[in-house]
């Protein structure tokens, strides 16, 4: 189990408390040996004279001091030890006390900053600063580095949103003029069949490079911060693209079942309506003629789930995560105007990720996928 700083340096302090301990009640058992010793032992007996002859009697006084001596050392040692223990385990505790306060007032002024950051982060508002005033240290330092880091990421972020902008213009606005001029040659009087046929080829592949376009756009744009996220339910999006879906799905043979369910969030409604989009698109043409759709939305704890299953041709599970890379195909890597620009799930994935959700995909029983995308539920 990882611990924290503070719980280190408190068990460090506690430690280091418990090893002085030991040495100094180690250090005064022996100094208190030392001065106990029992006496040394002497020959202390004396001869004297009794009537009727010689008898030897012994002085059992000096003994008796060694006897008492010893008794004395024992009970010593015992109780220095048993106090000695408890004043140890005293101080141990008391050391990791102090260590804990000690680390809590050291890590303070970090733990400012990181309330700083945490409020800068969770307002996805690149233009907000930590600020930390405090003396010129170490967290001074971290604080001030991690201000010009948002600086510079806010510089990059607002140059990729007015990159996007001026490219959308720049790229859409002259696909428009080459529709229009070949549409009205195409219609003119007197084209011959030969022209209009091409005219329809380049108004096919107009269309596949508007796709193109709108989809490269649409990933730059789902990859960026959602800045002002509005409450909605996503059954809402839900229900609305499905109805919209079903030219399409009726144009291919593929019945769409759509259950949406209660399931509020918070976020950008244009990008999640493209996230599910996406989705509808894929299930209905990845699919076969005569297949189905599912599409459901639900409340799932804290989380909001969007599930979108599709029959199929099978999926091998090695082939999974692929297909979530910008012009990955299933089956190869081969431009198909009828079926995309591979674009649709690298899309999913960075809407999904811009709102704080995760997005998984899993093989179909008999065939076809199952796409669940998970967001934040919002009260």
């Amino acid at each position: 189990m990882r611990t924290t700083v503070r719980t280190r340096f408190a068990l460090l302090s506690g430690a280091m408390s418990l090893l002085i301990g030991v040495l100094l009640l180690g250090a005064v058992l022996l100094v208190v040996r030392q001065n106990l010793q029992p006496l040394p032992h002497e020959n202390t007996s004396a001869v004297v004279r009794v009537p009727g002859g010689w008898a030897v009697e012994e002085d059992f006084r000096t003994g008796y001091e060694r006897a008492v001596r010893r008794l004395y050392l024992r009970d010593t040692m015992s109780a220095v030890r048993g106090w000695g223990a408890l004043v140890v385990l005293g101080t141990t505790a008391i050391g990791a006390g102090a260590g804990w306060w000690a680390a809590g007032w050291a890590l303070h002024p970090a733990r400012r900053v990181t309330v700083a950051a945490r409020r800068v982060a969770q307002s996805h508002d690149l233009a907000g600063r930590i600020r930390y005033e405090g003396p010129e240290d170490e967290v001074k330092e971290l604080a001030d580095i991690f201000d010009v880091m948002l600086g510079r990421l806010a510089r990059v972020v607002d140059g990729q949103r007015r990159f996007i902008a001026n490219a959308s213009h720049e790229l859409r606005t002259p696909l428009a003029i080459n529709r229009t001029l070949v549409d009205v040659a195409v219609r003119a009087p007197g084209t011959t069949e030969e022209v209009r046929r091409l005219g329809e080829s380049l108004l096919l592949v107009n269309t596949r490079h508007q796709r193109l376009i709108d989809g490269l756009l649409a990933l730059a744009e789902g990859e960026q911060v959602i800045h002002d996220p509005s409450r909605f339910d996503l059954a809402d999006v839900v229900e609305h693209v499905v109805d919209q879906a079903g030219t399409e799905a009726g144009a291919r043979g593929v019945v769409v079942h759509g259950t949406p369910g209660h399931a509020p969030i918070a976020g950008d409604a244009a990008l999640v309506e493209r996230l599910v989009q996406n989705l509808v698109e894929n299930a209905i043409r990845h699919n076969l003629p005569g297949g189905q759709a599912w599409v459901t939305s639900r409340r799932r704890g804290d989380t909001v789930e969007l599930v979108v299953a599709n029959t199929g041709s099978a999926v091998s599970p090695f082939d999974v995560e692929a297909i979530f890379q910008p012009f990955r195909r299933l089956g190869g890597d081969r431009p198909d105007h009828e079926r995309g620009s591979g674009l649709g799930l690298s899309i999913v994935r960075a809407v999904a990720g811009a709102h704080g959700g995760t997005v998984t995909a899993r093989p179909r029983d008999g065939g076809g996928l199952t796409v669940t995308v998970r967001l934040p539920y919002e009260e």
